[in-house]
């Protein structure tokens, strides 16, 4: 069975996700090709060779609509032979197609193949996808009749069952961006035009600060509805509105070697789950037992850990069910920090765990993503 391996991973810098960021003047497809095109030629790839490239996209309108990872595949200037399909699995739908890419390696369908993703948040923010819509149907309403909420309740339902005080919330989000701060991301970041960091990164930013900050998802009608709630979800413990692409360079080990191109890390395992859509933040606690029980591996075979900052209560919800030691989890700082570009947020935790285990010599890494309407992506890595 082939092996399917990691060759480069490359994303941008994050940028805010609001008019006057730094990449919101951009095109989303020129952004995602861009992160292509250099992905390719930093490696000396014929581009002919790629058998297809998977991205990831949550808001799939507008600019974002009609294939945006196929469109980027010709803004690129690869060959018209190249196809490219568009994932939704929300905020993990490029861990998503990493996956997918992956598995079609094992399983002898693809040699080389790219999973990538986008998002430009300040053109298409959350939600803007189905303004004025109703996406659910009568059909979901009528099986969820007290009604579905948006991700900062279920955010704030996870802070009230694990009872997380609003200081840890805060602390860890301080933590994310001191780390974030304290780290050299140069050896993936792809500089655009003059961004060369990442936009969204607040090093000075101090839990004192962020504990004046008003909570930003309360009102009258959630309070009736979940009277345990304490309102301790905040911008400050939460992850911003983030522009950013990210793309991973994906091949069966015996291609690679053949085309004189060195493996970084080999993919291990994934998982997939879905779980209650009201508290759909949770979704990566079985997401992480099946990936476990599957892989055969331990919680504390690991070296280091990706566990998507979406809001400060997920991480650490985790990190209790798990036990696991502190300083394993996101040791460069998270989404809270550097940023969440939806679509483009699984590559862009996959790119920056290779690096973390090349940087500390570390060998296995396990990268988890929570999901809009309750689901879960998990993925094992091993560094070669």
């Amino acid at each position: 069975m082939p092996t399917a391996v990691i060759v480069d991973a490359l994303r941008t810098p994050s940028g805010r996700g609001k008019p006057g960021g730094a990449l919101s003047g951009l095109h989303p497809v020129d952004l995602l090709a861009t992160v292509l095109k250099e992905l390719v030629k930093r490696n000396d790839l014929d581009p002919a060779l790629i058998d297809d490239v998977i991205g990831g996209c949550l808001s799939q309108v507008g600019e974002q609509s009609v294939n945006i990872t196929r469109n980027a595949v010709l803004a690129a200037g690869f060959p018209e032979s190249v196809p490219g399909t568009t994932v939704d699995r929300q905020c993990g739908s490029s861990q998503q197609a990493a996956a997918f890419a992956a598995q079609g390696v094992i399983a002898g369908a693809y040699d080389v193949v790219i999973a990538c993703g986008v998002e430009l948040m300040s053109k298409n923010p959350i939600g803007y996808a189905t303004l004025g819509m109703d996406n659910w149907g009568p059909m979901v309403a009528a099986r969820y009749p007290d009604g579905l909420v948006g991700q900062g309740i279920s955010a704030e339902l996870i802070a009230a069952r694990w009872d997380l005080s609003r200081r840890a919330l805060d602390e860890f989000a301080e933590r994310s961006h001191r780390l974030a701060g304290e780290s050299d991301f140069s050896s993936e970041i792809l500089p655009i035009g003059e961004l060369t960091t990442d936009e969204t990164i607040r090093p000075g930013t101090t839990a004192d600060d962020l504990g004046n900050l008003k909570p930003a998802f309360h009102d009258d009608a959630y309070r009736q509805l979940f009277p345990e709630i304490e309102w301790r979800i905040t911008a400050g413990n939460s992850s911003p509105l983030t522009d950013g692409a990210s793309a991973v360079l994906i091949m069966s080990e015996e291609r690679a070697i053949e085309l004189g191109l060195r493996p970084r890390a080999r993919f291990h395992a994934f998982s997939v789950v879905g779980s209650d859509p009201v508290e759909m933040l949770t979704g990566i606690l079985p997401a992480t037992q099946k990936i476990l029980d599957r892989s055969g591996f331990g919680i504390d075979d690991f070296d280091t850990f990706e566990v998507n900052e979406a809001f400060a209560s997920v991480p650490l919800a985790w990190q209790h069910e798990f036990a696991v030691e502190p300083d394993l989890v996101n040791p460069r700082g998270g989404a809270i920090a550097l940023g969440h570009a939806l679509g483009s947020s699984g590559t862009r935790l996959l790119t920056t765990m290779v690096n973390q285990l090349e940087h500390s010599s570390g060998r296995y890494g396990l990268q988890v993503m929570c999901e809009g309407a309750g689901m879960a992506n998990a993925t094992i890595i091993e560094r070669l």
